[in-house]
C-alpha cells in the first residue's frame, strides 16, 4: 500500500509539472545582446539575461538562452498588451558589414501554450533575413549609448 501511494504521488508530481516553464538555464547570453537597443522601426528595448523589455510595456521573462542554435525561450508577462502568460521563441542572428545594425531578431512564435511548444517551433530562416521571419524581415538591432 505504501509503495502504491509513493508511486501515485510521483506520477501526480510529474503530470503536474509537464509543460510548465523550466528554470532559467546557466547558459549566459551573448554579451553583445545585453543592454539598451533600438530596432530599425525605432522601437527601444532593454535586454538582460532574464528579461527582454520592448518599450514601453511588453515584457518577456527569459527562461532559456540557446547560444548554439541562437534562440531564446521566454514567458510573456501577464500584463502584456497581448498574449499574456503564453510563451515566445525569439530567434536571433548576427549581421556583418551592416553598421550600426549588429544583430537582428524574429519573434518566431509569441503565443505558444507552453515553453515546450515554443521551443519545438521551427526556427526562423536565417539564410533569408529579409523574409525569413514568417515572410517578414528580422528586426535589426543597434546598441544605444
Amino acid at each position: 500500500m505504501k509503495r502504491s501511494f509513493i508511486l501515485l504521488l510521483l506520477l501526480f508530481t510529474l503530470a503536474k509539472s509537464y509543460g510548465q516553464a523550466q528554470p532559467v538555464t546557466a547558459t549566459k547570453p551573448p554579451a553583445e545582446m545585453i543592454g539598451n537597443f533600438e530596432d530599425d522601426y525605432e522601437i527601444r528595448y532593454t535586454i538582460s539575461d532574464t528579461l527582454w523589455l520592448q518599450l514601453p510595456d511588453t515584457r518577456f521573462h527569459i527562461i532559456k538562452w540557446n547560444r548554439d542554435k541562437k534562440y531564446i525561450i521566454a514567458k510573456n508577462d501577464k500584463k502584456n498588451p497581448g498574449d499574456g502568460n503564453l510563451y515566445t521563441r525569439i530567434d536571433y542572428m548576427n549581421f556583418n558589414n551592416m553598421d550600426p545594425w549588429k544583430w537582428g531578431y524574429c519573434l518566431t512564435v509569441y503565443n505558444a501554450a507552453t515553453d515546450v511548444i515554443a521551443e519545438a517551433t521551427a526556427a526562423a530562416d536565417r539564410d533569408n533575413p529579409k523574409k525569413g521571419c514568417g515572410g517578414y524581415p528580422f528586426s535589426r538591432m543597434k546598441k544605444l549609448k
